[in-house]
C-alpha cells in the first residue's frame, strides 16, 4: 500500500475535493496463512511495535491482530498524559526515551498526533509530599531531565485556575514541574502508527480474536487459533493489556499481574482555560483540558480487580470533589461522559518487557495507569527486542525473571502512584 503524503496542499486539495479525496488509512486484509511475526494487541503498543519491526529492523511480514478495532481498547480510554520525570533509574531510562520520541513523532510518522508539552505540574500537599518532589526533581536532573521545583506563588502563576488558598482540605504547598510533559491525541497516536506501518506491508487485522497459542513439540511457538481461522508464526509478541494474562495462560505461562478498573471523564467543552496539566497524589485526582476543550479528568484504580470497563461511580465522584476544591471555577460545568479501561497492575508497578519461558514468545504488559506515555519508547524497545531475540538495553531490567530474582523496580514505593 502507498502512503499519501499529508502537507498543506494535499489537506487543501481534500478541502476541495471532498470525501472523493480520502483513502483508507490502511487496507482491510484477510489474514495470511503464515507471518514472521505476530503481535496480538492492537492498541498504541502493539502498533508502534509492528511499525518499528518494519521501519527499522526490516521485519515486514508482520500481522497485528486485534479482537475489535484499532484503539478500541485502553488507548482510546485513557487521559493523554506525558512524562518522564519518575524517580528510579530504570524508569527515568524507559519514560525519558519514550518522551524524546514523542518530540518527533508527527514528523516521524507523517500524521499530526498533536503532542503538545505543556507542562505537568505535580502538587505537593504535605511535608511528606514536598520531600519526595524535590527527591525527584534532583534525581531526574542528574539523569539530565528536566524538572523543577515551583514555590506555592510560581505554581499559582504557572496555573492560574489553581486555588492556593489555605481553606483547602489538603492546601497545596508548592509543585514539581516537567515543562516538557503534556499531552497527545490517543486516537491519532493510534491511526498514525497504524497508518505507516501498514504503509511498510505490516497487515492491519480487526475483529480477530485469538483464542489459542499453538506450540510445537520442542516447545516453541508455532501459530494461533483465532476466529478467523489458524495462523502461522515462529515470534509472537503479546501486548494485550488488562487481558494479558488471559492470552499468556493459552500458552502456560502464569503472568504475576492483577487487573484492574480505571475511570476516566471529560466535561462539556468550553474555550480554552486550563494551560497545562495538573495531577495530585495525595488527592489522587488529575486535569487537564483537550484539544476539543472539553476538560479531562482522572481518578485512581477501583480497589478490586475486574476485567469490567464499569468502575464504582464513588471513585470517580470522590475525584469530582477534588478537583472542584483546588479548581472552584469549575464546579458549575456539566460532565458530558466518563468510561473506564482494563489496567494491568505488577507488584512493583514496573512494566514487563522480554522474553519469556517459551521460545518465540515475547510479552509487552504490566503499565498499569501509565501506559499511553509510553507508546514509542515501548514499541521502540520491544521491537529490538523481538526482531533480534535479545532484551533492549533500555528495556532489560523490566524483564520477568526480576520477579523470580527479587530485582523490583519498585515504582510504588518510589512514586506512591504509576500514572
Amino acid at each position: 500500500m502507498t502512503r499519501p503524503h499529508f502537507s498543506f496542499l494535499s489537506l487543501l486539495r481534500q478541502a476541495f475535493l471532498g470525501e472523493k479525496a480520502l483513502a483508507p488509512h490502511w487496507p482491510a486484509r484477510p489474514p495470511k496463512p503464515a507471518y514472521d511475526v505476530i503481535i496480538i494487541g492492537g492498541g498504541g503498543h502493539g502498533l508502534a511495535t509492528a511499525y518499528y519491526l518494519a521501519a527499522l529492523h526490516g521485519v515486514r511480514n508482520v500481522a497485528v491482530l486485534e479482537r475489535g478495532w484499532i484503539g478500541g481498547g485502553n488507548t482510546g480510554r485513557n487521559t493523554t498524559i506525558i512524562r518522564s520525570n519518575y524517580l528510579m533509574e530504570e524508569s527515568e531510562a524507559l519514560y525519558e526515551h519514550a518522551v524524546r520520541l514523542w518530540e518527533d513523532l508527527s514528523q516521524t510518522l507523517n500524521y499530526n498526533v498533536m503532542y503538545s508539552p505543556r507542562g505537568v505540574l505535580m502538587l505537593a500537599h504535605t511535608d511528606h509530599d514536598e520531600h519526595v518532589f524535590k527527591r525527584h526533581v534532583h534525581a531526574n536532573r542528574l539523569a539530565g531531565i528536566d524538572n523543577e521545583w515551583l514555590s506555592l506563588a510560581e505554581a499559582k502563576a504557572y496555573c492560574p485556575p489553581l486555588n492556593t488558598g489555605p481553606d483547602l482540605r489538603y492546601p497545596v504547598r508548592g509543585a514539581a514541574l516537567q515543562r516538557r510533559g503534556g499531552v497527545a491525541r490517543h486516537d491519532a497516536v493510534a491511526w498514525g502508527y497504524a497508518r505507516a506501518a501498514a504503509a511498510l506491508g505490516v497487515d492491519i487485522i480487526q475483529n480477530c480474536e485469538v483464542t489459542a497459542i499453538r506450540r510445537g513439540a520442542d516447545g516453541a511457538v508455532s501459530g494461533v487459533e483465532t476466529s478467523r481461522g489458524p495462523i502461522a508464526a515462529k515470534k509472537i509478541g503479546v501486548v494485550a493489556a488488562g487481558h494479558t494474562s488471559v492470552v499468556m495462560a493459552m500458552a502456560g505461562v502464569r503472568m504475576p499481574l492483577e487487573s484492574y478498573p480505571l475511570q476516566a471523564l471529560v466535561s462539556e467543552p468550553v474555550k480554552p482555560i486550563f494551560p497545562c496539566v495538573v495531577m495530585s497524589n495525595t488527592i489522587h485526582a488529575y486535569i487537564s483540558q483537550s484539544d476539543k476543550g472539553e476538560l479531562v479528568i482522572g481518578a485512581g484504580t477501583d480497589s478490586y480487580v475486574s476485567y469490567s470497563q464499569r468502575g464504582g461511580i464513588h471513585i470517580i465522584t470522590e475525584a469530582l470533589a477534588a478537583i472542584c476544591e483546588l479548581f472552584p471555577i469549575f464546579r458549575r460545568m456539566r460532565m458530558l461522559r466518563s468510561w473506564g479501561g482494563i489496567v494491568d497492575v505488577t507488584p512493583d508497578r514496573s512494566p514487563i518487557i522480554g522474553l519469556t519461558p517459551v521460545p518465540g514468545l515475547f510479552v509487552n504488559c504490566g503499565w498499569g495507569t501509565g501506559g499511553f506515555k509510553a507508546t514509542p519508547g515501548s514499541g521502540h524497545v520491544f521491537a529490538h527486542t523481538i526482531a533480534t531475540g535479545t532484551p533492549h538495553p533500555i528495556a532489560a531490567p523490566f524483564a520477568l525473571s526480576r520477579f523470580r530474582e527479587g530485582r523490583f523496580i519498585d515504582e510504588a514505593a518510589a512514586a506512591a502512584v504509576a500514572h
